[in-house]
């Protein structure tokens, strides 16, 4: 009985995590975009469905726990060992841990323009405000002060 509940759980989970997949290759084009408005929506929607994932997580554990089973992959194939549906159960294990992976690469893959999206607006606003002078040297061999802090509203 629990490895069939298992196996429901895990087959409904196929949907979430193809919406998340989809949502996170349309946060890679808002990124892109600069489309503040689009990545509110997609960090919404995210959320919601990170956190229904995260629930049927837990509840995949807890049934592996409850047969006193480790909640891991090793847990899973003792408990595919003695079922019925066992080779079916471990097929969709593996096709939602592949669709998980994509998520992942394709959230760290988000992550990194994030970052790269930070360091240029940083480099953009030191450049409007000022910033750090370059360390240039005047005809007396000094150091000379080419660039002053300045508001951004002069810029």
């Amino acid at each position: 009985m629990q490895d069939t509940t298992l196996l429901q759980l895990i087959t409904e989970d196929f949907a979430p995590a193809q919406d998340l997949l989809e949502l996170l290759r349309a946060e890679s084009l808002a990124l892109h975009g600069r489309n503040m408005v689009e990545l509110e929506d997609i960090l919404a929607r995210k959320q919601a469905l990170i956190i229904l994932l995260e629930q049927h997580g837990r509840k995949r554990s807890q049934i592996l726990a409850s047969l006193n089973l480790p909640a891991n992959r090793s847990g899973l194939e003792q408990l595919a060992a003695q079922s019925s549906v066992g080779g079916e159960l471990l097929s969709q294990s593996e096709e939602l841990t592949r669709i998980l992976a994509d998520c992942q690469a394709a959230n760290e893959l988000n992550g990194r323009n994030i970052q790269v999206q930070q360091a240029t607006t940083a480099n953009q606003l030191k450049i409007l405000t000022g910033g750090e002078p370059p360390a240039l040297y005047d005809a007396r061999g000094s150091t000379a002060r080419l660039a002053k802090q300045r508001p951004l509203s002069q810029a």
